[in-house]
C-alpha cells in the first residue's frame, strides 16, 4: 500500500523502517532490558538504606517543601538526579573500560546509590502530585503493568522463592550462631 503524500509505502507505527533497524531491534531491547534488571537489582538491594535515608529528621522539612510543589515542578525535582547522574554513569562504565578499575567503579557506585536513593525517596514523596499529569500517569500504568507482568513470569517467581530460602537460612543460621555464643561465652 503507497502513501497518497509520496511514493514510500506505508509503514506500521514501531515498525523498524529498514534492514538495520530489523536487525538491531533485537540487540537495543535486550541491552536495554539488561540496563533495567541491573538498575532494578540495585534498587531492591539499596531501597532499605533509600528509606532509612529518607526517615532522617533533616529531611522533613524537605519533605514539607516538596508536598507544597506544583505537578510540574515536582516533576522536575525528581528528574533532576536522574538528568546528573545518569551521564556519571556512564563516565564509570568509560573509566572502567579504559583500564580505571578503581576509580571506575567507585564512580559507577557512589552515582548508582546517589540516583537510585535520590529518585526512589523523590519519587515517593511527589508520586500522587505526579499521577496528576495525563502523560506521566499513563507512563507510570504501563511500567507498573510490565513490572507486574514480568514478575509473574516463572523464573522470577523461582527467583523469589530462591531469595526467600535463602534469607530463611540465613536467619537460621544466625540463630544457631548466637545460641552457640551464648553457650560458649556464657
Amino acid at each position: 500500500m503507497m502513501s497518497e503524500s509520496s511514493n514510500t509505502p506505508d509503514i506500521p507505527p514501531g515498525a523498524p523502517r529498514s534492514w538495520i533497524g530489523r536487525l538491531l531491534r533485537p540487540v537495543v531491547t535486550l541491552a536495554a532490558l539488561v540496563y533495567f534488571l541491573i538498575d532494578a537489582l540495585v534498587y531492591w538491594i539499596v531501597r532499605p538504606l533509600a528509606r532509612w535515608v529518607g526517615a532522617l529528621p533533616v529531611f522533613a522539612g524537605f519533605a514539607r517543601w516538596l508536598s507544597g510543589l506544583a505537578p510540574y515542578p515536582a516533576l522536575l525535582v525528581v528528574l533532576l538526579p536522574l538528568v546528573l547522574l545518569e551521564p556519571a554513569k556512564w563516565a564509570g562504565a568509560w573509566l572502567l573500560a579504559s583500564g580505571q578499575t578503581t576509580t571506575g567503579l567507585v564512580v559507577l557506585t557512589v552515582a548508582e546509590l546517589l540516583k537510585i536513593t535520590l529518585v526512589e525517596r523523590l519519587f515517593h514523596l511527589t508520586r500522587d502530585r505526579l499521577m496528576t499529569i495525563g502523560w506521566v500517569a499513563w507512563i507510570l500504568n504501563r511500567v507498573s503493568g510490565w513490572l507486574a507482568w514480568f514478575k509473574d513470569l516463572p523464573p522470577c517467581r523461582a527467583a523469589r522463592r530462591l531469595v526467600v530460602r535463602i534469607k530463611d537460612t540465613a536467619r537460621t543460621a544466625a540463630g544457631a550462631v548466637r545460641r552457640w555464643a551464648r553457650a560458649v561465652l556464657g
